[in-house]
């Protein structure tokens, strides 16, 4: 079975086509597959099928290495478009993909990069729905209290507004980021981003740490640094809210643009890593595996 690894900004991820699939992607051969040392090792799975309508290029759904299923990665997202067009799916720069978030449009930029319209952010949504209008709230995680503000890109978030770069990296995300994620607040559990000012007193400009749901800490991640951008944006009123705000991950920046209805734009890179070709001895493995 032919598989292709993709990364943008060290958030990885394997790339099959449902066409080539010898069995059902179940929970526990995505974990098997996403295994370190075991496995090929992934953020997660990215799995594409041929649209139900001729309107969209591709159907994707998108797996985390825990086994469940997510309904929007925006690197995930960028390596699936970009695989689409090096692998001759579609000649276009711009087309549509079909989402568990539903449809997203692409536009492509370069070889490896492109830019996404990931359609319009919310701050109610059914992930947490107890919540005010404005999406504000709190939650307690390893003995502290966190003022949030939760933003709904096609998936969860939870974005967390620090003090300081210096508050930013001491905190131990792994001690946090679980109680966060799975608090009764958020019946779909959620992710969850801390993020502060590059530079204090200057709109547009971000540092983030991101804890995704059914990863934990990773390196980046789209959608969380969107809901992180979205967040910071709404903390400034009229001609100084930030149109565009660059986040700053571990693994690197993306740009996004957040319009006066939260329509959001999310320009990044992704890249090949490599092909590959799972041995008959580990396909059976995973045959075996439920």
């Amino acid at each position: 079975m032919r598989f292709e690894k993709w990364q943008a900004l060290g958030n990885d991820y394997l790339i099959l086509e449902r066409d080539e699939l010898a069995f059902e992607l179940t929970p526990g051969r995505i974990r098997r597959l996403c295994e370190g040392h075991f496995g090929v090792f992934a953020d997660g799975v990215l799995l594409l099928s041929a649209p139900a309508d001729a309107a969209h290029v591709a159907d994707l759904r998108i797996f985390n290495p825990d086994g469940s299923e997510a309904e929007l990665s925006g690197n995930g997202a960028r390596e699936a478009i970009l695989y689409l067009r090096a692998r001759g799916w579609t000649a276009k720069d711009s087309f549509a993909i079909n989402t568990a978030a539903g449809e997203i449009r692409p536009q492509i930029t370069g070889p490896y990069t492109c830019r996404v319209d990931m359609g319009r952010a919310s701050l109610h949504s059914k992930d947490f729905p107890g919540g005010p209008e404005d999406g504000q709230g709190g939650v307690v995680s390893a003995g502290g209290e966190w003022a949030f503000r939760h933003v709904s890109i096609g998936n969860p978030q939870c974005a967390i507004h620090v003090a300081s770069l210096a508050e930013l990296e001491a905190l131990e995300l792994p001690a946090i980021g679980p109680a966060i994620e799975a608090d009764a607040q958020f019946p779909n559990r959620t992710n969850v981003s801390w993020y502060t000012e590059s530079e204090p007193g200057r709109p547009g400009a971000i540092r983030a740490r991101i804890f995704e749901r059914g990863v934990g800490e990773t390196l980046s991640s789209g959608t969380g640094a969107t809901g992180a951008a979205v967040a910071h944006a709404l903390e400034y009123e009229g001609e100084l809210r930030p149109a565009r705000v660059t986040v700053a991950l571990d693994g690197g920046k993306l740009e996004v643009e957040v319009g006066d209805q939260l329509n959001i734009n999310l320009t990044g890179w992704a890249r090949p890593v490599f092909t590959g070709e799972l041995s008959e001895e580990f396909e059976k493995e995973l045959h075996e595996t439920e």
